[in-house]
């Protein structure tokens, strides 16, 4: 199988079906460090905007993808980063919509959204989805651990004003912990937050793979269903796909397993071995830690993966 640079997938999201995602950025490049990351802390957190890859070498990737036959539901701008970083994604999405009428989505934490020129590359996709955490610039410090540079009333200004340039289909994540955001009235101001940018639809989220602190508790289904009815239209809650994931590539639980039991392992040694996206281990892993057959531990600031003593 064609391994590549900067397309991973197709995977099968919760939210949007079997999607082949494209990697813009190097890993953890991002204006965010969140304690919820499943990809682990973010070494330095930046809102300086570069091409990271070359535009040509990413087109000439996907080109060659679609001539191959590749099927998707949606072309989605996401991966190890923040992908409005990528100062050419909006040229990018030109280049898809030339070539091939599978939908573009952009997975953003609109934290670059203040700037006029970030709004105007967004506009072209026909799905964008925001992620929300915080109300107030308090909040967003605690939960999101930001750049320096990003004010939380900006970025809203930005994404309200997006709402009323953008045509397509705009959906707001809200990413709840328990004991930080996850009590009603934070969430009844993060609602009020969400209504004046007036998306199309409301997703709720928790943690369900490893965070990148272990401090970043879940928040039960009962709770988040109770939650939903504070926002307008009332939030939707993703339900969680079973199974093993899709992958890139001939990996299976199994074989990640195999390795664990040689030593303990991190996210990025996974990936490095099995040449597979970051994105497509954490789902593995995630699942596994659900099962009980591996659990994560904390060494140095840094998450390694082991198998239990149960684990045959």
């Amino acid at each position: 199988m064609k391994k590549y640079k900067y397309l991973f997938g197709p995977l099968m999201s919760r939210r949007f079906g079997r999607s082949l995602g494209i990697d813009l950025c190097p890993m953890k490049t991002c204006s965010y460090d969140c304690v919820f990351c499943q990809l682990g802390r973010t070494p330095s957190t930046t809102i300086e905007r570069g091409e990271f890859y070359p535009l040509k070498d990413v087109c000439d990737e996907l080109s060659g993808w679609l001539d191959a036959g590749g099927v998707a539901e949606y072309i989605t701008l996401a991966g190890s980063g923040e992908p409005t970083l990528y100062s050419r994604f909006g040229e990018l999405i030109d280049f898809i919509h030339s070539k091939t009428d599978i939908p573009v989505l952009i997975l953003s934490n609109g934290s670059l959204f203040n700037l006029p020129e970030v709004r105007t590359a967004a506009a072209k996709a026909d799905v964008v989805k925001l992620s929300m955490s915080a109300w107030n610039q308090q909040l967003l410090e605690v939960v999101n651990r930001p750049a320096n540079g990003i004010a939380f009333k900006e970025m809203l200004e930005g994404e309200i004003t997006f709402r009323r340039e953008f045509a397509g289909k705009l959906v707001v994540e809200v990413f709840l912990l328990g004991g930080m955001n996850a009590i009603q009235f934070d969430i009844a101001k993060i609602a009020d937050c969400v209504a004046r940018i007036n998306p199309d639809a409301i997703h709720l989220n928790t943690v369900t793979r490893p965070a990148a602190e272990d401090f970043a508790y879940a928040v039960d289904k009962e709770k988040l269903e109770e939650f939903a009815e504070l926002f307008t239209p009332k939030a939707e809650i993703p339900p969680e796909i079973l199974g093993s994931p899709v992958l890139n590539g001939e990996v299976d639980e199994a074989k990640i397993i195999d390795l664990m039991r040689r030593r303990p392992v991190t996210l990025g040694q996974i990936a490095e071995t099995f040449g597979i996206h970051p994105n497509e281990v954490a789902k593995i892993t995630g699942k596994l830690i659900r099962d009980d057959a591996i659990i994560m531990e904390t060494r140095d600031s840094e998450s390694y993966f082991k198998v239990t003593c149960s684990c045959s």
